[in-house]
């Protein structure tokens, strides 16, 4: 969910409406003319994601190309960001429509590996357009961010007030680290500079408009393209609606506290069922799920290579599977093999993540049966921490407010105690972010006070009522902001996001994306549909 990891202050150009400055443009903007008029070149994917496109039955139609992009948008010569892209050519017998880009969220989910692993997911989609996906400037293949270890080393519920000092100071060594370990793309992330990108593939691919669909993280960056580039927006589709809004301490209390309910309905659901590694009594079972990550924490597992698996990557495996209630059965078994048998290889699975060494891996991938996956890692070249890192910078950037360090040390305390209280399980993980924030430079101002009624073609949101990471209520403050063009489809439904978990909603968004076929203000869809 939120979070940051170090940045520094992010030049804000907006473009209206607009596609590329030309040389010499009397308006004073730099030139982009080289970078609105490059062409992609696809060719075979390589490493881990051709293996990935091969396992899930599409690697003929699939190919990887990339887009340069600049570095800094004020000052186009201060160098370039390669943009890794995948495309899923469309089977449509004559030409496609064009290309849907995907954003499968975040920030710091990388579009690359997530539709090579899910094809099958998006093929209706492709009778009609070439299906689209890229990692983001900072992420996977798009020259990853890296705080290393750093952020392991700081433990924000270690300590109460009298630590305030001390903890602020290990945030300042952590930003020193991320700064140091993650280059010159560190400073120019956030979602001002990704919907810039955006608009560059779009206009790569060759197209007039961009058609997309946006999952969670995915809807903000799809707001903020609606905001800067109105004239370009073609149909456009807005799943697990982000705020725009909330600041980041907001966001993460909200998402513990979505978390743990999801967390509480799972432990209920499996306290119900013969087998449950927790026993019959699900108030026990939240007691034992706490115990445990305490537990893990004290004393990791090891793999004969030494690298350890925590309660922290516990939560870490949680967070996740509990966005899609089809994952429940295969959540259940792995934690009873981990309390069983001390076995995490089915977690780690389930996270997308790679096998640690001297720890056997067996069988098959054992991911979420629904929902918008990030899939493993590309390769040795993205480092592990990567999407954490990569969270924390965007969301960094992204949020004007900074408190100053005597102010945070004062309230340390009380914010430990607001996470603990909103989830025992998750409140450490989501404070984190909240903490790396200080001490850094105001992030932008343009999402919360320029991004509101936008003058584009309908844009259609989709809200779910038992969603645990973007709450409903988001969605209808978001379509509020952006105005009279956002029309919302209620999904009565659980689970985080709603394409992938009701069929009711995925037949909505396709007639949508294919046909134009615009649902009624107000409608919904059942939660037993899907």
């Amino acid at each position: 969910m939120r979070g940051a990891c170090a940045v520094a202050g992010v030049t804000v150009l907006v473009v209206v409406g607009a596609g590329m400055a030309a040389a010499g443009d009397e308006s004073g903007r730099p030139d982009l003319a080289r970078y609105y008029t490059q062409k992609i070149k696809w060719g075979t994917c390589k490493g881990d994601t051709e293996a990935m496109a091969e396992a899930t039955g599409g690697a003929k139609d699939i190919r990887c190309g990339h887009v340069s992009v600049p570095l800094d948008y004020a000052d186009p010569a201060s160098g370039d960001v390669d943009v890794a892209m995948i495309r899923m050519k469309s089977s449509a017998s004559g030409k496609p429509r064009g290309s849907l880009l995907l954003n499968f969220g975040g920030p710091g989910g990388p579009g690359v590996s997530a539709l090579a692993g899910a094809q099958k997911d998006f093929g209706f989609l492709s009778k009609d357009y070439d299906v689209v996906s890229f990692d983001p400037r900072g992420v996977g293949l798009s020259e990853p961010v890296s705080c290393g270890d750093a952020d392991k080393s700081t433990d924000p519920s270690s300590g109460g007030t009298g630590d305030a000092a001390a903890v602020l100071a290990e945030m300042r060594k952590v930003a020193a680290e991320c700064a140091k370990k993650s280059g010159p793309v560190l400073p120019h992330m956030g979602t001002v500079n990704v919907s810039r990108d955006l608009d560059v593939m779009r206009q790569a691919l060759g197209d007039k408009k961009l058609n997309y669909l946006g999952f969670s993280y995915g809807t903000r960056l799809g707001a903020v393209y609606a905001a800067q580039f109105p004239k370009n927006v073609g149909r456009m589709v807005l799943d697990g609606v982000d705020t725009l809004t909330e600041p980041v301490a907001e966001q993460s209390l909200v998402t513990a506290e979505g978390r743990q309910t999801a967390l509480d309905n799972f432990l209920t659901w499996c306290t119900g069922n013969a087998g449950c590694v927790f026993g019959t009594d699900s108030r026990s079972a939240r007691k034992g799920m706490v115990r445990l990550i305490k537990d893990m924490d004290q004393m990791p597992l090891r793999s004969l290579d030494g690298a350890e698996f925590t309660g922290q990557d516990v939560v870490g495996v949680l967070g996740q599977a509990l966005y899609s209630r089809q994952a429940w059965p295969a959540l259940s078994q792995a934690l009873g093999a981990l309390l069983a048998d001390g076995d995490p290889r089915a977690l780690i699975r389930m996270s997308g993540g790679l096998v640690p060494t001297g720890i056997p891996s067996t069988g098959p991938s054992t991911g979420p049966a629904t929902g918008p996956a990030t899939g493993p890692a590309a390769g040795e070249e993205v480092p592990a921490d990567n999407m954490a890192a990569a969270l924390m910078g965007v969301n960094c950037a992204d949020d004007p407010d900074r408190p100053d360090a005597a102010h945070i040390e004062k309230e340390v305390g009380k914010l430990q105690k607001q996470f603990d209280d909103a989830s025992p399980v998750f409140g450490k993980s989501m404070l984190m972010p909240v903490l790396l924030c200080f001490g850094r430079p105001a992030g932008t101002k343009y999402i919360r006070e320029d991004v509101r009624d936008v003058k584009t073609p309908k844009l259609l949101l989709v809200g779910t009522r038992g969603d645990p990471a973007t709450p409903y209520r988001w969605t209808e403050e978001t379509a509020r902001r952006l105005g009279s063009q956002a029309v919302v489809l209620d999904n009565k439904g659980d689970g985080h996001t709603g394409y992938l978990g009701s069929t009711c909603v995925q037949d909505k968004v396709n007639g949508f994306l294919l046909y134009g076929e615009t649902p009624k203000s107000g409608e919904s869809c059942a939660a037993d549909e899907g």
